[in-house]
């Protein structure tokens, strides 16, 4: 890792459905590059960032934000403008990999297993069911499992699904419907050329929403899941495919389903995340940990995959 005292912006906050965890990722990515001897600009995002960037002068920006428009191509098309160096994914991996159905597109022709489905309109769901229950509803556009719902033979978790219930289709025109795929919740970090491990993730009420990520004590992370090694190898080799196929820079998190009672076959990748969350909570700080990699180095490691393709 680099020596080097750098200047770092550290790009946090904004205004999407993910701004809390953004800001708890941003502050603690700026407490580690202090420790590290960098000199850090902490960057709350509003609409004159472009002002504040060109004022500030980074050598490099940590891009610490979580869903639109930070995770979705826009800020990157904003730095890519500005001539700045930036950490993590760029521009046309950032549009396909937040968008679910690009993701679908991308990948199954490169022999990924992604689970089926079809875009819908939300007015078209109180009438028929877009599918056969039990299925997924899900918006195209968003991450961290924001307004998901799981639509089973008694409603959305018992309640019924229509105009007046509380669901996806009350914030979204359209939403992406999926067959739903019972069994595990799997997830898979990956670190430049490196899959880092599979974590199995149970939670103790309900699903893996955004609640249960960001909430401590909802979830258990089960580091290395308890699963056969040939599903850890599938998670694995999936998990790396994808981030070289869409074009991944620094790191990105697979999320997995697996239903165990239909062996590899049962695998599917749900999603990429091409901004995964840096909270204490987070996924990818706690696998990094497993292999011996601290949060400092961690976020020095990602600092330095960026520094080094800009200088490529």
């Amino acid at each position: 890792m680099t020596s080097v005292s750098l200047h770092i912006a550290v790009l946090m906050g904004g205004w999407s459905a993910e701004r809390e965890v953004s800001l708890m990722s941003g502050n603690g990515v700026a407490d580690a590059l202090e420790t590290h001897g960098h000199r850090v600009t902490r960057i709350d995002m509003d609409r004159t960032v472009a002002a504040r960037l060109a004022d500030v002068k980074p050598d490099i920006v940590f891009n610490a934000l979580h869903g639109s428009p930070g995770e979705d191509g826009t800020v990157q098309g904003l730095m890519d403008l500005m001539g700045l160096t930036y950490t993590h994914s760029g521009l046309a991996t950032s549009v396909i990999a937040i968008d679910k159905v690009l993701t679908k597109q991308t990948l199954i022709p490169h022999g990924i297993p992604m689970p089926g489905g079809r875009v819908v309109r939300s007015e078209e769901i109180f009438a028929v069911d877009p599918l056969p229950r039990p299925y997924v509803l899900k918006p195209v556009n968003e991450g961290s499992s924001v307004g998901i719902a799981i639509v089973t033979t008694d409603g959305n978790y018992g309640e019924p699904v229509g105009r007046d219930v509380a669901g996806p289709w009350q914030d979204f025109e359209e939403l992406l419907a999926e067959p739903y795929v019972r069994g595990r919740e799997l997830t898979t970090a990956v670190l430049g050329d490196r899959a880092l491990g599979v974590t199995e993730l149970r939670p103790k009420s309900g699903f893996y929403d955004y609640d249960a990520k960001y909430t401590e004590g909802m979830t258990d992370h089960i580091f290395p899941a308890d699963i056969p090694d040939d599903i850890t190898d599938a998670c694995k080799r999936i998990a790396l495919d994808a981030h070289r196929v869409l074009g991944c820079s620094g790191c990105s998190r697979s999320d997995f389903r697996w239903d165990d009672e239909r062996g590899v076959d049962g695998l599917f990748l749900l999603e990429v995340n091409t901004q995964p969350g840096m909270t204490p909570l987070s996924l990818v700080p706690e696998q990094a940990r497993h292999c011996g990699i601290s949060y400092p180095d961690l976020v020095q490691i990602i600092v330095d995959d960026a520094m080094k393709a800009a200088a490529s």
